[in-house]
């Protein structure tokens, strides 16, 4: 084993070598530097019980950030926000009564549903009581309005007042035509934060996601969890009126009971949403509910180091990756804390790996590099949406983010998935490092997911930044595609925001490490670099980035 170890380490400063050429630095400290022993004693101090849970505005949090400044300022790395280490996030927490009740009524029927077994309800509004009381109940199909696609599931409807209940992800899933939205690949159509969102710009007082596990991507215990307790978000100039009265989620069960008491054929309304034609169907039923909410105010934050460049310092590379998870959950039986090693400690962790390589050059990078990890991911990108909106660095002057959340915990893979491939140039700085690991790129196995909508990066995306986000590969080096498929399938089912995501000293981390050398290879790359990489054409963000390169560029001259 000796031997073995001794080749690869003359193999990894070959390669190394390579990489930046005859007469340029020798990245083999810097990327020996990244190894399992050091990214698991992170994941097993941030995944601890001790943390519990890193809650965003807790005693958990406390403990993240502290021990993240700590760990930056070990490195050598400077405070990212003027003298500080954090950007605070202002937040409020809203918690509604678990025994409440949705009451839905008509002609003849009506039933009383439970909170938590039949659906979650919520509200954005920052108010003591929010209700809905006999809200005419409609389907509006997908509840989508996409222009470019010549679809609106809300053409001829008023939902001013009324309750829209609308299918999870978007019709391309469920048609599987590709010439229909982005076909199998979600949208961020599909998604339940546009969804909510666009309820309430068409003027709905309630709005319902009916869960199905397969479009939905995870199981109705993802959504109890994931929803229950204190629910954060940012506060809007009007506490969040704009926002519709309740926002929730209807299990499936549920919804049939509906549709079979209103008179209508479930199975076939579904396939009917998933045609142009569609128009919003209502049920002559009524929903009733009322929330009483508890309120607080708090603060939470982002953490930000930064390495300063030594030519170009005014241009920046991030590193990011959400420290939070969900707390503790005392209502639960049995273990009651949401330790979230896989989501997020691992790429929590990772951030620190690559800030140490990157502290091991010889010599500052020629660009500025900012480690930036952010809170309230699970809670809908809150702390990576409010950098974007607040940034610290010029938009204009961020070159490129790079995402982490999840690392691979199942061994060395042949290959690397990129979440959003062909979106942006970034593919092709992952390519070039890949190719020196003898690895290959793919896209991602499982689009239907939307997965490029639900991590950090697409805060940043929507503000024009080229954004990479990498999942661990599924062709394993021993045991191929099919085992890799069953354990993240396995994970999924089990694990995924659930208390038993938890550390496990027998993870094999080594294909993280190879990802994160990935990882680290790109940002290198883009820091020697005087160019900066775009998104492809044909994206929804290179219009936005585009226009704001040339307003800065024009400032600039005058």
């Amino acid at each position: 084993m000796a031997r073995v170890a001794a080749l690869l380490n003359l193999l990894l400063v070959f390669i190394a070598t390579l990489l930046v050429g005859c007469g340029r630095e020798n990245l083999a400290p810097a990327l020996e530097s990244i190894n399992a022993k050091e990214l698991s004693d992170d994941i097993a101090v941030l995944a601890s019980d001790e943390f519990e849970g890193r809650a965003p505005s807790s005693r958990g949090e406390e403990k993240t950030i502290h021990f993240l400044k700590t760990e930056f300022e070990k490195l050598g790395l400077k405070p990212g926000n003027g003298e500080s280490f954090f950007q605070e996030v202002p937040l409020v927490a809203i918690t509604a009564n678990a025994d409440a009740q949705l009451t839905v009524q008509g002609d003849k029927w009506s039933q009383a549903f439970t909170f938590g077994d039949d659906f979650m309800a919520w509200t954005k509004r920052v108010v003591g009581i929010s209700s809905l009381k006999n809200s005419e109940i409609i389907f509006v199909g997908y509840g989508v309005v996409a222009p470019e696609y010549q679809w609106n599931d809300y053409s001829g409807l008023d939902a001013r007042g009324k309750t829209v209940i609308m299918l999870v992800n978007d019709p391309g899933y469920a048609t599987q035509d590709k010439t229909l939205f982005n076909g199998n690949a979600m949208t961020y159509y599909g998604r339940w934060t546009y969804k909510f969102e666009e309820a309430a710009r068409q003027g709905a007082d309630g709005v319902f996601i009916i869960h199905e596990t397969k479009p939905a991507s995870y199981p109705w215990e993802v959504v109890r969890g994931s929803w229950s307790g204190k629910q954060f978000d940012l506060v809007s100039a009007d506490n969040n009126m704009s926002r519709c009265a309740v926002e929730g989620w209807l299990s499936t069960e549920t919804a049939k009971q509906l549709f079979e008491a209103a008179g209508l054929n479930f199975e076939a309304l579904k396939a009917s949403a998933a045609q142009r034609a569609f128009k919003a169907v209502p049920m002559t039923l009524t929903a009733s509910l009322t929330l009483e909410n508890d309120i607080e105010h708090s603060r939470s934050n982002n953490v930000l180091a930064v390495l300063p460049g030594r030519a170009r310092s005014d241009e920046y590379i991030f590193y990011m990756a959400h420290w939070d998870h969900f707390g503790v959950n005392p209502v639960l039986d049995g273990d009651k804390i949401f330790n979230g090693a896989l989501d997020n400690a691992t790429g929590t962790a990772g951030l620190l790996e690559i800030a140490e390589a990157f502290a091991k050059l010889s010599k500052p990078p020629e660009r500025s590099v900012v480690f930036l990890a952010v809170t309230a991911e699970e809670q809908g990108l809150i702390g990576s949406k409010y950098y974007a909106n607040n940034p610290v660095f010029p938009l204009t002057k961020t070159v490129a983010a790079i995402n982490m959340d999840g690392l691979n915990i199942y061994g060395k893979m042949k290959d690397i998935t990129i979440v959003g491939y062909g979106n942006s140039d970034l593919d092709d700085y992952l390519k070039a490092a890949a190719a020196e690991q003898k690895r290959r790129v793919r896209p991602d196995p499982e689009p239907e997911k939307g997965y490029f909508y639900r991590s950090d990066h697409f805060s940043f995306a929507k503000q024009g930044i080229p954004a990479l986000y990498t999942d661990n590969g599924i062709d394993h080096v021993e045991k191929g595609e099919t085992w890799t498929r069953e354990q993240l399938d396995k994970y999924t089912a089990e694990k995924y925001h659930k208390p038993s995501d938890e550390f496990d000293p027998n993870w094999d981390l080594a294909g993280a490490v190879d990802d994160l050398r990935l990882l680290f290879t790109v940002g290198y790359r883009l820091s020697k670099e005087t160019t900066f990489p775009n998104w492809k054409s044909g994206t929804e963000f290179k219009a936005k980035r585009d226009a704001d390169m040339q307003a800065a560029a024009l400032q600039a001259q005058r």
